[in-house]
């Protein structure tokens, strides 16, 4: 699992859009669809129903989704921490 993968399932979880996501982070929607991808290989599970726009969080995408933004703010603490 890298940052970059729950980066972006973070950014889709807000937007519910992975174009949106892609728009706003600076990258092609296919590079985040490939980052959405391997996170979920990695996991075993899906973490998006793609049927709906926008699209949604399934059970298990909501539940990675708390402990993905915790992980965003401890890096970012982390990297505040060096700079201090």
């Amino acid at each position: 699992m890298e940052i970059r993968q729950v980066q972006s399932f973070v950014h889709v979880a807000r937007f519910g859009s992975f174009s949106r996501a892609a728009e706003t982070m600076g990258y092609s929607q296919s590079a985040i669809t490939v980052q959405i991808r391997l996170l979920e290989e990695t996991l075993g599970c899906r973490l998006f129903d793609r049927t709906t726009r926008p699209v949604t969080l399934t059970t298990a995408g909501r539940a990675f989704l708390i402990e993905a933004k915790a992980i965003l703010e401890r890096m970012s603490r982390a990297i505040d921490r060096v700079h201090d």
